[in-house]
Parts: structure tokens; sequence; C-alpha cells
């Protein structure tokens, strides 16, 4: 038996670009949808959703049926909400609003095996194929094929990225335009110069230190973030898309229907 690679990681590794679809409904259906787009991955969220565990599992299902990789979102500071996605066999996990060195140090020793953590061993999920695997080579793949993006979203975080950027053990850095364009007082303008600047230094603090770059959202900037280095893409969220066809097939009811009742009018 063997365990499943990451697909993300293999593709960074090789130099190419991974794509991903953030996904806000918890339906494992939706998932699959994704993986028959041909995404490399799905972001799944545990920090703004109202999933559990039992689904987020059956989600993680779905996304292998296509060989795609999962990252969870998870809730910051709870050893067991950083575990348990991994024991679902989610293969990476996003720590939200990273503050500093010690907390990145935090996430790596509780989720990370000997020597870079002291994650306890279980193996009696289906990230250790239900003990299936000898112990050492699931406690090898905790380190190889699993990997943990961290969240710089604040000024704060950003004054000190370069330090957290430097901790061992962690993969990948991810610049939340959302929450600090909320901090900065320019709420949603992810492309304000000072918004792409942090989102710029994050990148660089990254490639600088051997960790890759993760965008939230292409912010109509594809070209700008290849050049910032970025190699993880989010393209689009469920709850957009969705929202944006529904929009449109009502509009365009509603017009056809306005036209054709005008239409009407003129033989009465």
């Amino acid at each position: 038996m063997k365990l499943r690679s990451s697909r993300i990681l293999r593709q960074v590794r090789a130099g190419n670009f991974a794509t991903v679809l953030k996904l806000n409904l918890i339906d494992p259906r939706i998932v699959e949808l994704a993986g028959l787009a041909g995404a490399d991955a799905v972001w799944l969220c545990n920090e703004h959703v109202p999933n559990d565990w039992l689904n987020l599992e059956h989600q993680i299902r779905a996304a292998k049926l296509f060989d795609m990789d999962t990252i969870v979102r998870v809730s910051k500071g709870s050893y067991s909400e950083y575990i348990k996605p991994f024991e679902c066999d989610a293969t990476g996990i996003m720590v939200p609003h990273i503050a500093s060195a010690d907390e990145a140090r935090a996430v790596v020793d509780m989720v990370r095996t000997h020597p870079l953590g002291r994650k306890p061993l279980d193996a009696g999920n289906m990230d250790g194929l239900y003990c299936q695997v000898p112990l050492a080579d699931y406690a090898a793949h905790c380190n190889t094929e699993r990997f943990i993006i961290l969240q710089i979203e604040s000024p704060e975080a950003l004054e000190k990225v370069d330090e957290i950027a430097a901790v061992p053990g962690f993969d990948a850095l991810l610049f939340g335009a959302g929450d600090f364009s909320h901090r900065i007082g320019k709420l949603g303008k992810a492309t304000d110069p000072e918004v792409v600047a942090g989102r710029a230094k994050v990148a660089a603090a990254a490639r600088k230190h051997g960790k890759w770059s993760a965008a939230a959202s292409l912010f109509g900037q594809k070209e700008k973030l290849i050049e910032e280095g970025t190699q993880v893409f989010t393209l689009g969220a469920d709850v957009i898309s969705l929202g944006d066809a529904f929009r449109s097939v009502v509009s365009a009811f509603n017009q056809d229907a306005g036209a054709k009742s005008k239409s009407d009018s003129v033989y009465r």
C-alpha cells in the first residue's frame, strides 16, 4: 500500500503553477465539480463555514476521486483544529492570522513529526491508511507530502514577515488582501498600491526563505502575481460563480420577458 502524494507539491517542485478553487458550500458534489474542471486543489474552510468533521472527510474523499488536493483553512489556535484535517486525509492546512515567528513555530511543532516537530502519532485514520503502512513511512509522509500554508493578514504581521518566513518546517505564505485592506482602512481595495505592496513583500519573503507563495485571488493581476513569484493561484469561489450565474439567467429572462411584453402591447 502506498500513501498518496500531493498534487500541488508535485506541481510546485516541478516549477509549474497550481490551481485552486475555493469552496464555501459543503456538499461533496461541489468538490466533484471542481475535480471535473481540472483544478489541482480545493480550498475548504473550517474558519468561516459551518461544516463538521465527518462531512469534511466526505469532501476530502470526493477530491481524491480526481487526484485533487484539499487545503483546509482551520480555526486558529487549537491543536485539534490543526491535526484533524490531516487525519481526515487533507493534503494541507491553511492557518489564518499568523502574526509572529513564535506562532509559526507552534504550528509546525503541532503538525510535523520528528525532527521538525512533535506531532503525536496515531495513523489509525485515512492519512495513515488505517495502520496499514509502517509507522515510519507514515511519519515521513507527514513531513514530505503534507503542507502548511500560513496567512499574513495584518500590518503587524507584515512587519514581521521576514522573521515568519524564516521559520523552518512550513511550506507557503498566503497574503490575506481582504483582512489586510480592512485593517488599513481600505476595505475590499485589493489592487490599492499599499495592498499590492504588502502582497509583494510577502511573496518576496517567501522566496527569500525557500517557501512558495499562494494567492487568494487573481484580482485581475495574473501577470503581476506571476512576476512576484506566486506559484499557487486561487481562481474563484463557488458562491461567487453561482451568484454570477444565477443573476445572469434571471436578468436575461426578465429582459426577454420585458421585451416580449412590450412587443405584445403593440397588438392590443
